[in-house]
Parts: structure tokens; C-alpha cells; sequence
């Protein structure tokens, strides 16, 4: 497997990224994956809760010796490559996807600035009873060996903003034989959709699934 490109844009890229960027030279990280079939460098912001929340993904095939990016493309239901064909282009990729997330990050924590004392009663009731037009039914995702425990989905659009709904229903049966039914509900609008899609179907393989004793 050829990696000399590979090898010699991971040795530029972060040098290249924090002489551009300022911002990026105080948060931004990357890490290099070499094992995988198709090499990858992602790039990320570390959290307070020592997590990481990953920004851009940068595929490299060995076989053509070129880097790439994916998106999904909601019309044709497929994910699409981008090819980037220098380290001008892949610099560039990196860099407006850094700022893409950051423009997000600061959108999300414009919505969430609000005063304990403005949020009423009346306001949670009004999120309560939002309005959806569920497209799916219920689908089943998991259920466990014993049926002690189900997982399952439906997707709906709020009729008043257009946004997606993606509500997830858990269901636990106690050694008592009682239901306990818990509902958790996750909106999104049509432009975080894609890259929702492609950051799952990137990183799928490293998802442990539920049967999987941790």
C-alpha cells in the first residue's frame, strides 16, 4: 500500500492549518489512522467532559493516491467522495469545515442563552405539544434476548419550523412485570442532516452494538 502522499500531507497539515488559522491553532486537533483500509486524518475540538466532538474526516485511497471527503446527498440517498486534489484543496477543506462548526457552535449557544427566569411553564408546555407529522411508523431497532428491553424510532417533520424530528423509544420491563416507557426527541434541521448521516456512516465500525458484553 503506496502512503508516501499520505505520509507526506500528514507531515504539512497541522503546521500548514495553524500558520492559516489562528483559531485552529488554539483548538483545533487531528489524529492519523493508518490501519484502516482507506487511511484517514480527522480533526477535532476537545470538550470540557474530556470527549471530542470531530469536524472533517479526510479519507486517503492508496490505490488511486488521492484524498477525499464524504457527504451524503439527501436526493439520491447516497453518500458522495469530493476529491481534493493538492494540499491547497485539502487545506481549504479542512479549514471551512472548522469554521462551518464553529458558526454552528455559535448558533446553538445563541438559541440556548436564555434566562433561567424567561423559561415559564408555558413555554415547556408549548414544546410538549409540538405539532409533527410523523412520516415513519414506529420501527423496532433492538430488542434484547431476554425482551426485557426495546428500542425503537419514528421521524416526523414539525409542521411550524420544517425541522426533522428523530424520537427514540425506549421501552424496560422490571422484574415486577411493569412497563417503563421513556421517549427522547432529537430535532435537526435539513442542513445538519447530511453531515449527521455521514459521521455515522464513517465511523460505523467502531459502534459496539448493545448484545456486546462492555
Amino acid at each position: 500500500m503506496a502512503l508516501d502522499w499520505f505520509d507526506r500531507v500528514t507531515e504539512e497539515l497541522q503546521d500548514d492549518l495553524e500558520s492559516i488559522c489562528e483559531k485552529y491553532d488554539q483548538i483545533g486537533h487531528m489524529s492519523i489512522d493508518k490501519g484502516a483500509k482507506h487511511p484517514r486524518i480527522e480533526f477535532f475540538v476537545e470538550t470540557e467532559e474530556n470527549g471530542r466532538e470531530y469536524f472533517c474526516t479526510l479519507f486517503f485511497d492508496p490505490l488511486n493516491n488521492e484524498f477525499y471527503v464524504e457527504s451524503f446527498d439527501l436526493d439520491l440517498d447516497l453518500i458522495s467522495r469530493t476529491i481534493l486534489e493538492d494540499i491547497d484543496d485539502i487545506i481549504d477543506a479542512v479549514h471551512d469545515s472548522f469554521h462551518d462548526y464553529l458558526d454552528e457552535e455559535d448558533d446553538i449557544s445563541d438559541f440556548y442563552e436564555v434566562e433561567a427566569d424567561e423559561v415559564d411553564f408555558e413555554d415547556e408546555e408549548e414544546y410538549e405539544t409540538l405539532e409533527v407529522d410523523w412520516e415513519t411508523p414506529e420501527v423496532t431497532a433492538y430488542i434484547a434476548e431476554n425482551e426485557e428491553v426495546e428500542i425503537s424510532y419514528k421521524f416526523g417533520v414539525i409542521q411550524e419550523t420544517g425541522d426533522g424530528i428523530l424520537q427514540r423509544i425506549n421501552r424496560v420491563k422490571t422484574d415486577d412485570n411493569d412497563l417503563i416507557k421513556d421517549e427522547f426527541n432529537f430535532i435537526f434541521s435539513k442542513d445538519e442532516a447530511s453531515t449527521i448521516i455521514a459521521m455515522i456512516a464513517s465511523h460505523m465500525d467502531s459502534i459496539k452494538s448493545l448484545d456486546i458484553e462492555q
